[in-house]
């Protein structure tokens, strides 16, 4: 795996941002030129409530204020800015100067204290050393979190276990011809992972094509995916190279194999099985050189069973299965992806988000996501065009997501006795007693078990961890089948 490297060069560095207070304008007027004849980006104001505002509402690197200004004091407005996540450093100046104002200044949490009136070089070497511990500051935010776990595999980036597991998977298998078929609910980013096995591949130097099963017509496919000869059919005027063979060399990325119908089923399982293919009305034998990554949202073990694909093309591409968990199963990865998503739309909409709230934060952790990571990315995007800056609070969140918030609900028991019975212990054991009911009926095979119950296979399978029943079932007779992990 290659490192990724910074490539910016001096043209592209990033330019400081600094927030000027100061009550006097003559004053401010000056400081403000020479701060920017430095290259800064400065934002000035005369006021400290307008300050704070401004701090609120952009992101700045260095606060350079005034102690005796106008609504709040330099050193209260110090205090505030050292409670946020990531504050700025501050270096705070005056002309009332004493070692007391010094130490208070230096308590509330500046950096640096200056004595009115000081030179040119003594504020540039002050503003120098800021900014080099605001660098050094950042740094260690990103040290820590990868102290606290956080991992990556190209542009996959997460901090869950079960994640991890996925990424060690895909990074022993990148580097083969083996065929991967992704499983997950739509939204869990199966086409990133594609990519990233292809990117991590010995096929690198070749083509990523991508084929959507699912939203090309059945009639079209065909031809999309092998090619087609001149008069094939009505309106193929000249022949077409297919998608198999663009991927020669490379990789092709069949999405939502679950939607293929039954004769091109049988048509790629030839590829899969002989390696060969012929276009749409051609009689000429191609070899097919392209790996195949195939991905679904759909059950295809249920699908065997109900004779809606075929069991043998499902075995030769569940070689090397890769299971995607949902969000709601890794949420320590919801904080990591907001402030991925934070951080792309904040450059592609010119937005200038800060970050989340605390009780933003844990609405979001709360919300099951349906959508997945394809859901978080759509609703920061939508942020970032209807806020553009400051802090996500819980009123910039959709409805849906702010609509039961945890600290507003009544505190209530974790069950409700009702004429002396434990309903939710009740419901609980009713539960358990159908599920073991569907497995003694099917012989104690999961897949058809979760077919009993109108369930999916890995519902089942997780219930039966949440509710310890896995160690039962495991102690029954050994079924014809998939006692454990079918």
């Amino acid at each position: 795996m290659e490192s990724l490297r910074s490539t910016e060069s001096p043209k592209m560095k990033k330019v400081t941002k600094i927030l000027l207070v100061e009550d006097e304008q003559d004053v401010r007027e000056t400081l403000k030129l020479q701060l920017e004849d430095e290259g800064h980006e400065v934002t000035e104001t005369g006021s400290g409530k307008h300050a704070l505002e401004l701090a609120k509402s952009s992101s700045f690197d260095l606060v350079l204020t005034d102690v005796m200004i106008p609504d709040l004091s330099g050193i209260e407005l110090v205090q505030q800015l050292n409670h946020w996540p990531s504050p700025p450093v501050t270096i705070v100046m005056t002309g009332y100067g004493s070692v007391e104002m010094a130490v208070n200044a230096i308590k509330a949490g500046a950096f640096d204290f200056l004595s009115k009136p000081f030179s040119v070089d003594v504020l540039s070497a002050t503003v120098a050393s800021g900014l080099r511990v605001k660098t050094l500051q950042d740094e260690n935010v990103e040290l820590k979190k990868t102290a606290k776990g956080q991992f990556s595999l190209g542009k996959l980036v997460s901090s869950s276990q079960v994640m991890k597991e996925v990424f060690q998977l895909i990074d022993c298998v990148a580097d083969t011809d083996s065929t991967v078929l992704i499983l997950g609910e739509s939204g869990t980013g199966k086409e990133l992972i594609a990519q990233t096995i292809h990117a991590n591949s010995t096929r690198r130097q070749g083509n990523l094509i991508p084929v959507n099963c699912g939203a090309i017509p059945e009639a079209l496919l065909e031809s999309e995916l092998f090619g087609h000869e001149r008069g094939a059919f009505t309106g193929a005027v000249a022949s077409r190279v297919g998608r198999f063979e663009l991927a020669a060399g490379g990789t092709i990325f069949l999405d939502e194999i679950g939607d293929l119908s039954p004769p091109l089923q049988v048509k790629l399982l030839r590829v899969l099985q002989e390696r060969t293919f012929e276009r749409v009305g051609g009689t000429r034998t191609y070899k097919s050189d392209a790996r195949i990554v195939a991905a679904t949202n759909q059950d295809l073990e249920s699908l065997v069973a109900a004779k809606q694909f075929r069991e043998d093309l499902f075995y030769r591409l569940n070689v090397v299965p890769v299971l995607v968990p949902p969000l709601r199963q890794r949420i320590e990865d919801i904080p990591l992806l907001l402030q991925h998503f934070i951080t792309m739309f904040n450059d592609r909409r010119k937005a200038e988000l800060l970050g989340v709230s605390d009780d933003a934060m844990a609405l979001l952790c709360e919300y099951p996501w349906p959508g997945n990571v394809r859901e978080i990315s759509n609703i920061v995007e939508r942020i970032a065009i209807l806020k553009r800056r400051g802090l996500i609070e819980p009123k910039d969140l959709p409805e849906k997501i702010r609509r039961l918030p945890s600290d507003h609900l009544p505190t209530m028991p974790a069950a409700i006795p009702i004429g002396g019975l434990d309903l939710s212990r009740a419901v609980e054991e009713f539960e358990n007693r159908l599920i073991l009911e569907a497995l003694e009926r099917t012989n104690w095979v999961k897949s058809k078990a979760a077919r009993l119950l109108q369930i999916n296979r890995t519902t089942l399978i997780e219930k039966l961890k949440k509710k310890s029943l896995a160690e039962v079932v495991a102690q029954r007779a050994t079924p014809p089948e998939d006692l454990v992990d079918a």
